[in-house]
């Protein structure tokens, strides 16, 4: 069974791009380690997630980095930079532009492989150095993307793995970076919270 990782820095954690063995130091290596010692043998995985992108550059690469793959289960975690590159360099996407681009891809990719299974995974954001200077804008705006998200995942019916809440109630007594080292990109005790709900919604799934 191929798992397919896809999605931003928060996915792409370092991973190779001449091997897909190396997926990385984040939540898609603790998913492979816990699938993987569980079921030894049972599933191949790829990680394609690629730093900075948006929701607009996973639709770019959908060709390449999804549908050529074939596979059998995918994650998508994407949103935060769609919020981020609008504050950094007036470069973000709206947030129903990034429903209408989100749509695009899901349908297109089902109508690719209609047995694939898809899981969507909500846009998080704490209080850090990355976000603090516009921090209500920056949360207001990702809680946008999440809903959209959201509503992609009722749309289709797909698993929709909700994170933001989580982070909130880890952060009530301890500070943020402990979990997102600046407000968006996860430490490994973040990862490893994104991993067990990952998890979850996938042993869901599979029932």
């Amino acid at each position: 069974m191929k798992i397919l990782f896809q999605g931003d820095s928060i996915t792409d954690s370092g991973r190779a791009r001449d091997n897909d063995i190396n997926l990385g130091v984040g939540y898609p290596l603790l998913v492979k380690a816990n699938l993987g010692f569980e079921s030894p043998g049972k599933y191949e995985f790829f990680n394609r997630g690629i730093s900075g992108n948006r929701v607009v550059d996973v639709y770019a690469r959908i060709k390449n980095d999804i549908i050529n793959l074939k596979p059998d289960v995918m994650s998508i975690l994407i949103g935060v930079n769609d919020v981020w590159h609008e504050f950094s360099s007036e470069n973000g996407v709206d947030a129903e532009k990034y429903f209408k681009i989100y749509d695009m891809i899901i349908e297109e990719v089902k109508n690719a492989l209609p047995s694939i299974r898809i899981m969507i995974m909500e846009p998080f954001v704490l209080k850090g150095t990355a976000t603090e200077e516009k921090w209500e804008c920056f949360n207001l705006e990702v809680k946008k993307r999440s809903e959209m998200a959201k509503k992609i995942a009722q749309k289709y019916n797909l698993p929709y793995i909700q994170l933001q809440e989580g982070f909130d109630k880890l952060s009530e007594n301890i500070d943020e970076s402990y979990w997102l080292s600046d407000g968006v990109h996860p430490t490994a005790m973040g990862h490893e919270y994104i991993k067990n709900e990952w998890i979850k919604a996938f042993k869901i799934m599979e029932k």
